[in-house]
């Protein structure tokens, strides 16, 4: 598959009709704010990583909390070399296997059941979709640490720093995949204090169902902001 993929430009439609097959975490847990990606923020990042920036195909790809493999195996498809998948939750990565048999993907990936701080090696590429901190305060830092001493360029998902309704909006009518923005000053100096640089920034609209008894809405539209970044190191 690998292959296969690196021979011709994965059309973005695929992607995401792929993505459409990996099983997702059948019991999300709330303490470890685990939202499964939309199939089309998923191709969104990967599609960004690999075709924008040539950072997918015939690279080694570390995927740092990878829930059900989602980032992973989007990577595997799309031609990545190798592929790593880490995540803290058994029952998530049981299911990652299973995905990696089902799609036909066990040849270039792996999957560690353990914390982030198990993994060591250097990778091309970083991807991940960690914690947002809104469970346990300041929870996406440990991953960004742990991907800017792991790979050469990360694409990290973050909150976007404030609620901005016609950021929304504009996303919402614009039809647009993600807008271009202006990184969050804390997140920029945090990862420059930790050996990175912030490439680009890119504003996309995230829409999550209602999943836990502490949600009040049905669903609820929020921006989340990918980062590209750089290892300077």
């Amino acid at each position: 598959m690998g292959e296969h993929a690196q021979k011709r430009l994965i059309r973005k439609l695929d992607l995401e009709r792929f993505l459409s097959t990996v099983q997702i975490n059948p019991t999300p847990k709330a303490n470890l704010e685990q939202y499964t990606l939309s199939e089309h923020i998923a191709a969104t990042m990967l599609y960004t990583a690999a075709y924008i920036n040539n950072d997918i195909a015939d690279k080694s790809v570390l995927d740092l909390g990878c829930g059900t493999g989602r980032l992973s195996l989007g990577a595997a498809f799309l031609g990545a070399k190798t592929v790593l998948g880490v995540d803290i939750d058994k029952t998530a990565l049981k299911v990652a296997i299973t995905n990696s048999q089902n799609t036909g993907l066990t040849a270039n990936t792996d999957w560690i059941n353990g914390d982030i701080s198990t993994v060591n090696g250097c990778f091309d590429t970083v991807l991940q979709n960690p914690p947002f901190g809104v469970q346990t305060r300041n929870a996406d830092r440990a991953f960004l640490v742990k991907a800017l001493t792991s790979g050469k360029m990360i694409y990290s998902l973050h909150n976007h720093p404030e609620v901005d309704k016609r950021l929304i909006n504009i996303l919402k009518s614009s039809g647009m995949g993600l807008i271009e923005v202006q990184p969050s000053a804390f997140l920029k100096r945090f990862i420059e204090q930790h050996g990175g640089v912030v490439r680009a920034v890119y504003a996309m609209l995230m829409t999550i169902p209602k999943m836990f008894t502490f949600h009040t809405k049905e669903r609820h539209d929020f921006v989340i902001d990918l980062y590209v970044i750089e290892n300077s190191y």
